[in-house]
């Protein structure tokens, strides 16, 4: 009876310490954890440049160029929110290029400064006289990049680099021919400008040229 509960007691010994070897495996964490990433990284501090989402759904970042760029405006303007300024220039260029591709003049003549607006209605007589219509898609937002935004007198300019990709169909004066889609990639640098002090705050298109993809 007597060895009976000394192998108890041993039992019990043995099974104690398999548990605690046991606890010392099955208790610890393993791999990183979430506090450890929390620990490593620094704290994200707030900033003032942190742009809208762009066409990836990333927040865009205006570097310390084009924050050193504006602050000429930024002086002359305090109330130039080049946030604000480039989700109104992404909302500006979807219109445009959509009105020109239908040849919707009214849409346009607000936007645009007068010689650019003779520019693109020279482009719509030419293919109203072919007799064919088109139609502009966007198969992605396009990005919109701040390059530089400056004042000089009572002019406000600034320069944005826009990316898109476009599906243009083109469909011909003859019914019977084949409509034309173009698909393409385009980077584009649109100037906008305003002028400062004027009871209309918004921005017209004062200049469209290529720019690097």
């Amino acid at each position: 009876m007597q060895q009976d509960h000394i192998l108890t007691v041993i039992f019990a010994v043995i099974a104690a310490v398999v548990l605690f070897q046991l606890y010392n495996v099955l208790g610890k964490k393993v791999g990183r954890q979430p506090e450890d990433d929390a620990r490593s990284k620094p704290p994200l501090l707030p900033t003032a440049a942190a742009a809208p989402d762009q066409a990836a759904g990333r927040p865009g970042v205006l570097d310390a160029v084009t924050l050193a760029s504006i602050a000429g405006l930024k002086a002359r303007d305090p109330g130039f929110d080049p946030l604000r300024f480039l989700d109104g220039a992404r909302q500006a260029h979807e219109t445009i290029v959509r009105a020109y591709a239908a040849g919707d003049r009214e849409t346009l003549k607000p936007l645009l400064t007068p010689t650019v607006m003779a520019s693109f209605e020279a482009g719509i007589a030419a293919r109203e006289a072919r007799g064919e219509t088109e139609v502009a898609e966007f198969l992605h937002p396009a990005r919109a990049d701040l390059e530089q935004a400056s004042a000089e007198e009572n002019r406000a300019t600034a320069k944005v680099r826009f990316l898109a990709e476009l599906r243009n169909t083109v469909t011909p004066a003859d019914a019977a021919a084949e409509p034309q889609i173009d698909e393409r990639r385009v980077a584009e640098l649109w100037t906008f400008e305003r002028t400062l002090g004027a009871s209309d705050p918004n921005w017209v298109l004062a200049r469209t040229e290529p720019a690097a993809a």
